[in-house]
């Protein structure tokens, strides 16, 4: 597959199972603290195991920068964590959420306009 394709992807994975790693112990409070520290930790290990791969296809390709792959992961996070918030959470999207978003796919444009 494509590295401009196959990263992308691979982010996506990585920040659905990142999210549920930082975040998905809040619907569990009664957990001790350490429990919620090594579920959190087993599953960082698999998103690593997407995350790595996914930059570093993405970089040693030559279809990204770092400072690309660096943007697209943040806008990707915000986007998953958008779906997470609402769906796990039951939370409600605010405007200021819209808003922020706004900001860093502005951040995307900007990062992959060409510099010369």
């Amino acid at each position: 597959m494509n590295a401009y394709w196959l990263t992308p992807l691979l982010l996506i994975g990585s920040n659905i199972l990142m999210t549920f790693a930082w975040y998905g112990h809040l619907k569990a409070p009664a957990w001790p603290l350490y429990v919620a520290v090594l579920v959190s930790w087993g599953i960082a290990f698999f998103e690593y195991c997407l995350a790595v791969p996914a930059n570093r296809i993405g970089y040693a390709s030559g279809a990204f920068t770092g400072q690309q792959l660096k943007v697209m992961q943040e806008v990707i996070t915000l986007g998953v964590f958008a779906v997470f918030s609402v769906t796990f959470l039951g939370e409600q999207l605010r405007w200021t959420y819209f808003a922020a978003m706004a900001c860093l796919v502005a951040a995307v444009i900007f990062i992959f306009l060409p510099v010369d």
